[in-house]
C-alpha cells in the first residue's frame, strides 16, 4: 500500500491502463501539457505523447461525439468533462448516442468510453461550476454512474470503468482530490454497483455519497459517545445500485437517513428511500429521512453556500431525531 490523494489514485489509474492496454486513450479540455485542472492527468502526456493524450478545442460537443465515435470503433476514450456542469453543451451525445447505441443495435454495438467529471460546490466557484448532477445521468438508461469518495475506491472503481463495455459517468467531487487514503500501486478493479460499507453500526443506516460520506462518518463518531451505533454506507455507484446491500443493512438497524450534496427534490436519495419503502417497509422503526441542498442554484458567496450545503449539524439533528436521543 502506498500513501495517495484522489488525484494521484485516478492518475495511477489511467497510467496502468494505458499500459496495459494501447486502446486506451485520453481526450478533453488542457488535459496534455499543463496535466488537467486538478492535476489528475500530469505527465501523462510526456509519457504517452499527443494522439493518446489529446488535447482538445473548447468544444465539449466536438470531443464527446469523437469520443463516441471511437468508442463505437473499439477504442476506450476516457474522457475529461472537465465540470460536470458543461453536460448541457455535450448532452446529445451522451443522452441520444453513448446511452442509446447497444440497446438499438441489438446488443452488437460496444460503447466503452468513461466520461470523467469533476462536480461539488464548496470552492466558491459559483452556480455554473459547482453543481451535483448524479441525479439526472442516473435517469438516463445505458448509463452507468460512479461516485468514489476514497482514493482507494477511486482507483478501483476507475479501472473497472474503462475496462467496461459501457459508458461510465464517474463523477469526482472537488474537494475530495486532496484527501490522502492508502492505496495499492497495482493495478486492481472493483466492482461498478457493490456498496461499501464505511463503517458498521446497529441503530441507523446513513446511506452518503461523495464528500457527504466523510461527514456522515464524522457524525457516526460523535453520535457514538451518546450510545447511537450509526451505520454508515457508501453505494460507490449510483447506476446499478447496490440494493442488495441497502436493504440488508436497514433490515439490521431498522432506520435509515439517506444525505446528498445534490438538491433534495429528485435527487438519489429519493430513489433510495422509495427503494427501501417498497422493499423493507416492515423493517422501518421510523420515517425514512432525506437530506440535502435546497432546491435553488447554489450560491458564490461563502456565507450562502456554507448555509446551503448540508453538513454535519444536519446529519447530527438527524441522527437524533430518527433515534429520539
Amino acid at each position: 500500500m502506498a500513501q495517495m490523494n484522489m488525484s494521484l489514485a485516478i492518475r495511477s489509474a489511467m497510467e496502468l491502463e494505458m499500459e496495459r492496454d494501447a486502446t486506451v486513450f485520453q481526450i478533453g479540455e488542457d488535459i496534455g501539457l499543463s496535466g488537467g485542472v486538478f492535476g489528475t492527468t500530469a505527465g501523462l502526456y510526456a509519457k504517452f505523447g499527443d494522439k493518446r493524450v489529446m488535447d482538445t478545442p473548447i468544444s465539449e460537443s466536438g470531443f464527446m461525439g469523437a469520443a463516441t465515435g471511437a468508442a463505437a470503433l473499439g477504442l476506450r476514450p476516457v474522457v475529461s468533462l472537465m465540470f460536470v456542469d458543461f453536460v448541457g453543451v455535450c448532452l446529445d451525445q451522451i443522452l441520444n448516442q453513448a446511452a442509446k447505441m447497444r440497446y438499438m443495435f441489438g446488443g452488437k454495438a460496444k460503447i466503452p468510453m468513461v466520461v470523467r467529471a469533476n462536480f461539488g460546490a464548496g470552492l466558491g466557484a459559483g452556480a455554473q461550476h459547482s453543481q451535483s448532477l448524479e441525479a439526472f445521468f442516473m435517469h438516463i438508461p445505458g448509463l452507468k454512474v460512479v461516485m468514489p469518495s476514497t482514493p482507494y475506491d477511486a482507483k478501483g472503481l476507475l479501472i473497472a470503468a474503462i475496462r467496461d463495455d459501457n459508458p461510465v459517468i464517474f463523477l469526482e467531487h472537488k474537494l475530495l482530490y486532496g484527501r490522502q487514503g492508502e492505496v495499492p500501486e497495482e493495478s486492481y478493479t472493483i466492482p461498478i454497483g457493490s456498496a461499501d460499507i464505511k463503517r458498521p453500526g446497529t441503530d441507523v443506516t446513513v446511506v452518503a455519497t461523495g464528500l457527504m460520506v466523510h461527514q456522515a462518518l464524522s457524525e457516526a463518531e460523535k453520535a457514538e459517545a451518546d450510545g447511537i451505533s450509526v451505520e454508515v454506507l457508501d453505494p460507490r455507484s449510483l447506476l446499478p445500485l447496490d440494493e442488495t446491500a441497502i436493504l440488508e443493512s436497514v433490515k439490521k438497524t431498522h432506520r435509515l437517513i439517506v444525505v446528498h450534496e445534490a438538491v433534495k427534490f429528485a435527487g438519489c436519495g429519493a430513489e433510495i428511500a422509495a427503494m427501501v419503502a417498497e422493499k423493507a417497509f416492515d423493517y422501518l422503526d421510523a420515517p425514512i429521512m432525506r437530506l440535502g441542498a435546497p432546491f435553488c442554484p447554489v450560491p458564490f458567496s461563502p456565507v450562502l453556500e456554507a448555509a446551503y450545503l448540508p453538513g454535519e449539524a444536519d446529519i447530527s439533528a438527524a441522527l437524533r431525531a430518527i433515534t429520539q436521543r
